[in-house]
């Protein structure tokens, strides 16, 4: 019972540190399960779900006064309708690719060599991007065009191969697009909303038969480690890719990916 806590523990705090980071929580959670058996199935289908609840969570409390300000600003402010429709049409893109190949991209995609090759190539993207001399036109990301909230949605859906990040691709996308740093890292959390939302909706539907209250003490000890992991991130990645760039987060990518090719290499 300890060991499944501590487990319950761990994966609760690299799901809410990962998810909101450029470095994927999906392929970092994949190789735990890979290399050290801390596989959140084995908990059941309730630990899944309400780990990602735990971060969403973190991520609504920490800007519930501004989507506050955004929903009664609607029906009087052109600027607040915009920025809730361009947000809808970023977060189109990946919820129609990943209806539709949900399948595949499970059964396919989701294994070790993939997501450590992912990782690397992100990194290296990363380290990129923070080299490149980009000319900004956007520093708020309430006010990217609806083209450009198009555009980073559609560079969104590469974060479906796991070890590649939502958060890397919407940054990136973003960035490329025209956005500074700060606001390309705080779009990523506006666009996260609907999308992790979505998908954990459409994730408890589908194991809506298997969630019991089966192991309800793992399940809460899973739940709180990512609220507080995800809280602590939200609160402090924008003044840190703000000051510092992404260069922490590439070589971290660069050094797991690395490390877990040659646990593959050497263990299978």
């Amino acid at each position: 019972m300890l060991f499944d806590l501590f487990k319950a523990c761990v994966l609760g705090i690299v799901e809410g540190l990962t998810e909101f980071l450029p470095v994927s929580s999906t392929g970092h959670l994949l190789l735990m399960d890979h290399f050290f058996g801390f596989d959140d199935d084995a908990f059941g289908k309730a630990f899944v779900v309400l780990i990602q609840l735990g971060a969403i969570l973190a991520l609504l409390s920490i800007y519930s006064i501004r989507l506050w300000n955004i929903a009664t600003a609607l029906p009087t402010d052109p600027a607040a309708r915009r920025f809730v429709i361009g947000v809808l049409i970023a977060f189109l893109p990946a919820a129609v690719i990943g209806a539709l190949a949900y399948g595949v991209i499970k059964g396919v995609l989701f294994n070790a060599w993939v997501v450590c090759s992912m990782l690397i190539l992100g990194g290296f993207v990363l380290l990129w991007i923070d080299r490149l001399d980009l000319k900004p036109r956007y520093y708020d990301a309430t006010r990217f065009s609806l083209p450009m909230y198009l555009g980073i949605g559609v560079v969104q859906c590469i974060s479906m191969v796991p070890g590649v990040s939502r958060a890397g691709a919407t940054i990136v996308g973003a960035m490329l697009l025209g956005a500074d740093r700060r606001s390309a890292a705080e779009f990523s959390f506006y666009l996260a909303m609907p999308t992790m939302v979505g998908a954990f909706a459409f994730e408890m539907y589908k194991s809506r038969a298997e969630l019991t209250g089966s192991n309800t003490l793992i399940v809460a000890v899973g739940f709180a480690t990512s609220f507080i992991a995800g809280w602590i991130v939200v609160k402090t990645f924008l003044n840190y890719v703000s000051r510092h760039g992404f260069g922490l987060f590439a070589w971290w990518r660069i050094i797991i990916g690395a490390l877990g090719l040659i646990g593959i290499a050497l263990f299978g």
